[in-house]
């Protein structure tokens, strides 16, 4: 199989099997049922670690949780600034699953993120989470007056890229998580087989967490842009 099938064949996303609702069939793609897999590590063991929490003389467990949650909320708070903080669980959620979700193809499933659908929706959700920010912040009267400014001669401007940055967002994601697949399978073509796997440590383990911190942050300073 040559590298152009090989690629079509990572982006193609099957059906895994269909729902029959009454006369409705319903097919369940092969991105919703890994996605389905990384609900099933991340929620149970989000569940481990917060049950018998205690404020004197923790556990190990609840050490470990206190140490995840630190981490996660330094990271994404920090980016997000004193204003947004309330978004720091979501998008602490979303670092998890996409980074989860890019590095799954280790164990060989095929990572949800190759599928535009799935980029797509999280951008969408990111962006509407931006957009809902600005009117909970200053109202829905000062969100409209943000697209005349600097000047009203810009508003189709400013309009517009309410609708680019989840575009932007979106293929930003999907077009690493591909480039990385794509560098990969060119690198198995013409080196010895130690060098592609030297190289997998890179792109499909740090290069997938990397992805992941980059969209958690972009969409952090849209949140902040929309707050302040």
């Amino acid at each position: 199989m040559n590298l152009a099938e090989e690629l079509i064949e990572e982006l193609n996303c099957e059906a895994v099997f269909t729902l029959h609702i009454g006369s409705m069939e319903i097919p369940v793609m092969e991105s919703v049922v890994v996605t389905w897999i990384v609900m099933a590590i991340l929620i149970p063991l989000a569940i481990f670690l917060t049950t018998g929490l205690k404020t004197q003389n923790i556990s190990k467990k609840q050490a470990c949780a206190e140490f995840i949650y630190e981490k996660l909320t330094g990271i994404v708070g920090g980016m997000l600034g004193e204003e947004a903080k309330q978004y720091t669980g979501y998008l602490s959620t979303v670092l998890l699953y996409i980074g989860l979700s890019n590095i799954i193809g280790l164990i060989g499933f095929k990572s949800p993120t190759k599928d535009l659908n799935v980029t797509l929706a999280l951008a969408l959700m990111s962006i509407i989470l931006v957009e809902g920010a600005g009117i909970y912040q200053h109202g829905v009267r000062k969100w409209l007056h943000n697209f005349t400014e600097p000047v009203a001669i810009v508003t189709p401007f400013n309009i517009l890229d309410v609708f680019t940055r989840p575009l932007s967002l979106c293929m930003r994601l999907f077009g690493n998580v591909l480039g990385a697949f794509v560098i990969m399978e060119l690198l198995k073509i013409v080196c010895p087989p130690i060098i592609p796997a030297i190289f997998s440590i890179y792109f499909d383990l740090f290069d997938g967490l990397l992805q992941a911190y980059v969209f958690v942050f972009l969409t952090s300073l849209y949140i902040k842009e929309a707050v302040e």
